[in-house]
């Protein structure tokens, strides 16, 4: 979604899709009942409308970058080869396990390459091509990573025993600046208590800047479910401090 032209801010929703193509959904093993249960999971459920309100909310307008299908398509956020650490447990680009170490798709599965032609690398170029865009503009480029997390850890995960806060400020040693962390904590102060990296770490960079271009600056926030939406996955009344939060900081950049 188009933002003002003097914004230097991008905003990336990367898992806020329930959408599984029906030529993706006939190869997950798992029944219909099953799929929706790990979208509850897996989804980071209203995300997208944090970010339509700090889009309408901050001084400068900024641009909006949101994948339209579900994670269980691909994981734009995922390395597509062997630097992918959640390759361990079937969650890396393309995921072959849930969220509960059960079966997706057939191990091996063969059509992995099908998938990131199809999908990841579109995906992936048009991102670039959005930041090459704004980098030619301004001159530089800050990406907001927009997620949530829920309260309690998934059992197939690699990042057992950390802290849960509230907010999570995910950072790259490259591509995180020390002022932007301390943007993003100020103004994430009324949410809750903030992490640096804990219980996610990173942020998302797309790959042709990734550790060789200063001017590309990203910060995840990774925002904890129970601070903004119920048990039904509705928004709470909560959610505009969240997005108060979110519009502070694209406000601070």
């Amino acid at each position: 979604m188009q933002g003002d032209p003097l914004s230097c801010v991008i905003l990336h929703v990367p898992h806020s899709s329930r959408i599984i193509p029906g030529e993706v959904r006939a190869n997950i093993v798992i029944d219909d009942a099953e799929i929706e249960s790990e979208l509850n999971e897996m989804t980071d459920t209203k995300t997208d409308q944090l970010a339509f309100i700090a889009q309408r909310q901050s001084t400068l307008k900024p641009w909006i970058f949101m994948n339209t299908l579900s994670r269980l398509v691909i994981d734009p956020e995922r390395f597509p080869d062997e630097r992918e650490v959640m390759n361990s447990v079937g969650m890396g680009a393309v995921y072959t396990r849930t969220s509960r170490g059960n079966l997706l798709r057939q191990e091996p599965f063969t059509g992995t390459n099908i998938l990131i032609d199809t999908y990841f690398t579109p995906y992936s170029d048009a991102f670039t091509e959005l930041v090459t865009s704004r980098l030619d503009a301004l001159g530089r480029v800050t990406i907001i990573d927009v997620h949530s997390y829920r309260t309690l850890q998934h059992p197939n995960s690699i990042n057992h025993d950390q802290e849960r806060p509230e907010i999570c400020i995910g950072t790259d040693s490259f591509h995180t600046p020390e002022n932007l962390i301390q943007s993003a904590q100020e103004a994430c102060t009324a949410v809750g208590r903030t992490e640096l990296n804990q219980p996610y770490a990173g942020t998302y960079i797309p790959l042709k800047f990734y550790g060789v271009d200063p001017r590309v600056q990203s910060i995840m926030m990774e925002i904890r479910a129970d601070t903004f939406v119920d048990e039904n996955l509705e928004l709470s009344d909560s959610h505009t401090h969240v997005a108060h939060a979110l519009v502070s900081l694209v406000n601070l950049v």
